[in-house]
């Protein structure tokens, strides 16, 4: 039997809100795990947390990430990044003086700025954007969410944005309609299967908290759970689309996402110029720890 450091953290948890579970697994090296017992470890966490963040501190002011859900490894969790990264700088010793620290994904490396001290958040860089072609009809998309297509705004187009995740970006008429949608979860996950994307985020700009810019939801039945209630990736997607619409100039707005009126979670996104010449984007938010303590792995014949 093997054992690892283990928290359940609630990223972008806000007031009454929940946040968004991910599980932490502190290692001393990836050679301690395997890719299997980091897969059992998702699977065996089923419905406790939508996925696992695997952490491994690999010089002063690096870290390594590996991210798996239920079904399969993710190439990028932003709110688990969150969750973790604001874990660390809030409770580690040494990480808690630095600045930043640089993360290192299967996929990208980030930088995470430490913010608990003054804001209560950490931000992480989201990955570079790629934008794909997006020639999918709307009815189609609206019979996979299980909406009438009129909820669908026709003032701004969807759209599909790459932001560590390939995401379908659809914009809403209302609060309303995009509090309501509920879809099967089946029927969207062969609709993302069939058209290679990771999730879908649907937003609209009528939000319930005056401070906030937009709401939003992203659904992710190919990972195993219909709804993220608040997510990085998706969030970073959605920034990325404001800054190509003209709706956004980079300034730190928040946004609120969930599917409860009044008691969303919160995602704070920001832009700054980068190294090539275009805009930088930053997700934050903070976390709450929930659970502590070691996760014991049953082997076989253990």
């Amino acid at each position: 039997m093997k054992q690892f450091r283990f928290k359940k953290l609630d990223a972008f948890a806000a007031g009454q809100s929940s946040g968004n579970p991910a599980g932490m697994i502190a290692v001393d090296s990836f050679a301690d795990i395997t890719p299997e017992e980091m897969q059992q470890i998702a699977r065996e966490l089923r419905g406790f947390v939508t996925e696992v963040g695997f952490v491994c501190r690999v010089g002063t002011d690096q870290i390594a990430l590996r991210y798996f859900s239920a079904e399969r490894e993710v190439p990028f969790c932003g709110h688990a990044t969150i969750a973790i990264l604001y874990d660390l700088f809030a409770n580690d010793p040494d990480l808690r003086k630095l600045p930043a620290i640089h993360v290192d994904t299967t996929t990208s490396s980030l930088t995470a700025e430490n913010r608990v001290a003054t804001e209560d958040a950490v931000f992480i860089s989201a990955p570079n954007p790629v934008s794909g072609r997006q020639d999918i009809a709307g009815t189609s998309i609206a019979a996979a969410l299980g909406i009438n297509p009129a909820d669908i705004s026709t003032s701004l187009p969807t759209a599909k944005i790459n932001a560590g995740l390939e995401t379908l970006i659809v914009p809403f008429t209302t609060l309303r309609s995009t509090l309501t949608v509920l879809p099967d979860q089946d029927r969207l996950r062969r609709f993302c299967e069939d058209h290679a994307i990771d999730i879908v985020t649907i937003f609209t700009g009528e939000t319930a908290r005056f401070d906030a810019a937009w709401r939003s939801r992203v659904f992710a039945p190919r990972f195993g759970y219909l709804e993220d209630p608040a997510t990085g990736s998706g969030n970073a997607a959605l920034g990325h689309y404001l800054l190509q619409q003209g709706l956004w100039e980079g300034e730190t707005l928040i946004i609120e996402q969930n599917g409860e009126r009044d008691d969303p979670n919160i995602v704070k996104l920001m832009a700054r110029g980068g190294g090539n010449g275009g805009l930088q984007i930053f997700v934050g938010g903070g976390a709450v720890s929930r659970v502590e303590g070691w996760y014991l792995l049953h082997q076989p014949g253990s």
